[in-house]
């Protein structure tokens, strides 16, 4: 594909295009395909800006948007790092290929970083907690309210300000992101899963959600469970996502002893 001398720089996109853009990164993944992954998604949510820059220039913005919906794949809420990003990079007139190579770089790292922040630590734990609270009697929509309350401000947090560091920092978000909190993050998740799995072992063992989420008992928790309970939150404080398959089983096999003790009685 024959690629144009880059177009004059402006001083940056607009207000409007910056949000414009931002509002369209959550479709990102809307038109997810094997061949380009989220690429199409990616030159969808950037299009207000490409508009901006080519405006006047159909073959120009057709030929700016054909590249972008090229193969590009990335945790869906890091995703707006390379948005922001990029956008910046356009805005300022950066040579095309300068943009594809910016790309190709931090589409894995954006990927993997997603996928460990998130999906294995902020929504099991925001999970864990909301049956934390169920096991323990609340009403049956208090659950339902704090996991979806807690996981989306998580959520929407993590957009917002990747796509604000991607603006920022255009080309050097990669080391930006090596010292920022994500990392720090990512580890106190990992504690606070083994911690809250450790919880539920002796909420679950003694039935609590089983009993129509009424409250936990009548009397007081035996001491063996409130033992149980604060051993294994220790492990999950000493060694964080080193204990999360044992603890798990042991929370499976607990479960089942609680639900067959409480049928034989």
């Amino acid at each position: 594909m024959r690629i144009h001398a880059p177009a004059v720089a402006l001083s940056g996109p607009s207000r409007l295009v910056r949000a414009a853009v931002f509002l369209r990164s959550f479709a990102i993944q809307g038109s997810w395909n094997y061949r380009t992954l989220i690429g199409t998604g990616f030159a969808f949510a950037l299009l207000p800006l490409l508009r901006s820059r080519y405006r006047g220039d159909p073959a120009r913005l057709r030929e700016s948007l054909e590249r972008h919906a090229s193969l590009f794949n990335s945790h869906p809420y890091l995703a707006p790092v390379a948005l922001g990003a990029v956008a910046q990079l356009e805005a300022d007139g950066a040579d095309p290929l300068l943009v594809d190579r910016f790309k190709a770089a931090v589409r894995g790292s954006l990927g993997s970083l997603g996928d460990r922040l998130v999906w294995a630590g902020l929504r099991p734990v925001c999970l864990l907690f909301a049956l934390a609270l169920a096991f323990a009697g609340a009403p049956w929509w208090v659950p339902i309210v704090v996991f979806l309350v807690t996981y989306n401000a998580g959520h929407l947090f993590l957009r917002t300000w990747s796509y604000l560091l991607g603006l920022r920092e255009g080309k050097g978000v990669g080391e930006r992101l090596r010292h920022s909190f994500l990392g720090l993050a990512q580890r106190i998740l990992t504690v606070l899963g083994a911690f809250l799995t450790g919880l539920l072992l002796p909420l679950a063992a003694t039935g609590g959600a089983l009993r129509g989420l009424g409250p936990l008992a009548e009397r007081a928790m035996p001491l063996p469970w409130v033992a149980a309970a604060a051993a294994a939150a220790l492990l999950g404080i000493r060694f964080g996502s080193a204990v999360r398959l044992p603890v798990f089983l042991a929370l499976v096999a607990f479960a089942l002893l609680g639900t067959l003790l409480r049928v034989v009685a």
